[in-house]
């Protein structure tokens, strides 16, 4: 299904109200394939997503589930009173540093009975009972991971395609196991590195995400042996992206560098480089998602020098305009440049 739309344009899941249903709608009536974001949702919010993206379209879409970790069992007092001190400048309480599964069950049970085309999984891999229960309603089922290792697993398990994620991509990194010291959570593989390493490992259908913005972008991972790109930073502009004003006004200023951190959600994530950011990140413990949890307030205070502002690297080529023109403009570029590659 992936490999069969008109452009090898995925809009990336991005939780936190950045993948609208009208996003999702957009990008796959437009020919790409769009995405719900479960993470951070309840089932009932999210069923009601899925209605809403088949009230816009009747193409097919996928929905992304993070899968849940194992408390860390670290001792967070250091860090909550960090957080606590941001929380009182800002005028806004800490939240709770508390360990969850996301819904994790129940909302996989959704994505079953609503017999969702395209269903990901990030942050881990789902049993291999239930990919055989989603083959059974029809869905192709996607593993995200980031080096030959993790896609062995994931092999394993028996999805039907690999999301490759570089190390270039903005929001959180994908490893399975974060290894709670290197700033990255494990290797720290550029996408064409990842994907070349992992075509030798497996056979599976590749999608390409970290760092890409342009068609020649999407030229080179198909070129590299991917069946479609996977873009996020460059939809956080696009008009029906639920993305937070503040944050959209810092991508499209585009003046600040990237860098990874574990400082606003415990878990390896790349954004824009901002004060808090920059403070915190030495401090900043492997105990996702109790961070998460304990920063979110400060977060939502609106000021841009402590909210995530999540980005890739090539975040300053993101272009605001319509999400389907967008698709459009990518496919549009990708065959240019295919085409010149060949000359």
């Amino acid at each position: 299904m992936i490999a069969q739309r008109s452009a090898p344009v995925i809009a990336a899941p991005m939780a936190g109200g950045i993948s609208t249903p009208e996003l999702a709608a957009a990008v796959s009536s437009a020919g790409g394939l769009g995405f719900l974001a479960a993470g951070y949702l309840g089932p009932d919010a999210l069923a009601e997503r899925i209605a809403r993206v088949r009230a816009l379209t009747a193409e097919p879409f996928g929905v992304n589930l993070f899968v849940p970790g194992e408390p860390s069992g670290l001792d967070l007092a250091d860090y909550q009173e960090r957080v606590a001190a941001e929380a009182a400048r800002l005028g806004v309480e800490p939240g709770a540093a508390a360990w969850d599964d996301d819904h994790y069950r129940a909302k996989l049970e959704l994505v079953v009975s609503e017999a969702i085309p395209v269903v990901s999984f990030t942050f881990g891999l789902p049993e291999p009972s239930d990919v055989e229960r989603l083959h059974a309603v029809g869905a192709e089922v996607v593993g995200t991971v980031t080096t030959p290792a993790e896609a062995r697993r994931a092999a394993e398990v028996g999805v039907d395609a690999l999301c490759v994620q570089g190390i270039e991509a903005g929001g959180h990194r994908a490893v399975l196991v974060d290894d709670g010291t290197s700033p990255a959570g494990g290797p720290e593989l550029g996408l064409l590195a990842a994907l070349r390493s992992v075509a030798a490992e497996v056979d599976l259908p590749l999608i390409a995400a970290g760092g890409l913005a342009r068609g020649a972008d999407i030229a080179a991972v198909l070129a590299a042996g991917a069946v479609a790109a996977q873009l996020g930073t460059a939809f956080l502009v696009t008009d029906e992206a639920g993305t937070n004003p503040v944050q959209r006004a810092e991508v499209l200023a585009g003046t600040r560098d990237t860098a990874l951190t574990r400082a606003f959600s415990g878990r390896p994530a790349r954004g824009l480089v901002n004060r808090f950011l920059t403070e915190h990140t030495p401090h900043a413990p492997a105990a996702y998602p109790e961070l998460h949890h304990l920063t979110k307030p400060v977060r939502g205070a609106g000021d841009p020098e402590a909210m995530s502002l999540w980005a890739g690297q090539t975040y300053a080529q993101a272009r605001p305009m319509p999400a389907a023109d967008l698709v459009r403009l990518l496919a549009e570029e990708t065959r240019t440049a295919l085409a010149a590659a060949r000359t």
